[in-house]
């Protein structure tokens, strides 16, 4: 069955805007770039692209998660934060809402990910061939049900922080890639992109933006 884009009304809301740089929060269900064909059109970089003509894209979002994106509005800002993401000298926390009780209180995931090409976009754990991956994780609090989490990615993978959370047993409520039965029924995928840090390009100062979980 091919996947139908239905992109969100919700509409980006805009947490800082200067000459250089521009933080947005990203609603869940819109791509952050275009996809292939005119229906995957719609999406955050363009809806943007009318109040700030010069938006340049630094990093992506998968398209069910929401939360905090910075985006750059000249090529030397765009080069500079990229070059932060590439080097991780950026610091990102995402909220999650977990299947089960996750344990212990702190931990860290150390598991190398590939694409799985027969089944993409989905990726998949490979110690012989994967790229390396670290997430840190701090429980919130917990039910027997379920787990609130803040997750800290060492890494920047794709899927990174699904995959991993499915890996312990423990996968993101609403995701449907790597969630079954139960844990897969929610109207939205809960992971949120709470925070980011990150050096102004201009200052060299390190800046802070966050956006409350929606969930």
């Amino acid at each position: 069955m091919s996947f139908l884009y239905q992109p969100t009304q919700e509409q980006p809301r805009v947490i800082h805007a200067d000459h250089q740089v521009l933080v947005v929060d990203k609603p869940a269900g819109l791509l952050s770039v275009p996809g292939r064909g005119d229906e995957r059109a719609d999406c955050l970089i363009e809806r943007l692209r009318g109040a700030f003509p010069t938006v340049l894209l630094v990093h992506r979002l998968d398209m069910d998660t929401s939360g905090v994106m910075v985006f750059a509005l000249t090529r030397q800002a765009q080069s500079h934060l990229g070059r932060q993401f590439q080097d991780r000298l950026t610091k990102k926390t995402y909220v999650a809402r977990l299947w089960g009780r996750l344990a212990p209180a702190t931990g860290r995931v150390d598991l190398p990910l590939i694409v799985d090409w027969p089944n993409r976009p989905r990726q998949k754990v490979d110690r012989d061939q994967g790229r390396p991956a670290q997430t840190d994780w701090r429980v919130v609090r917990s039910t027997d049900a379920e787990t609130r989490v803040r997750l800290m990615p060492i890494t920047g993978r794709s899927h990174q922080l699904r995959v991993h959370m499915a890996q312990l047993g423990h996968p993101i409520l609403g995701d449907p890639l790597y969630a079954t039965g139960a844990a897969a029924d929610f109207a939205r995928l809960m992971l949120h992109a709470e925070s980011l840090r990150f050096k102004h390009p201009e200052t060299g100062v390190m800046q802070g933006f966050s956006a409350p979980a929606p969930f």
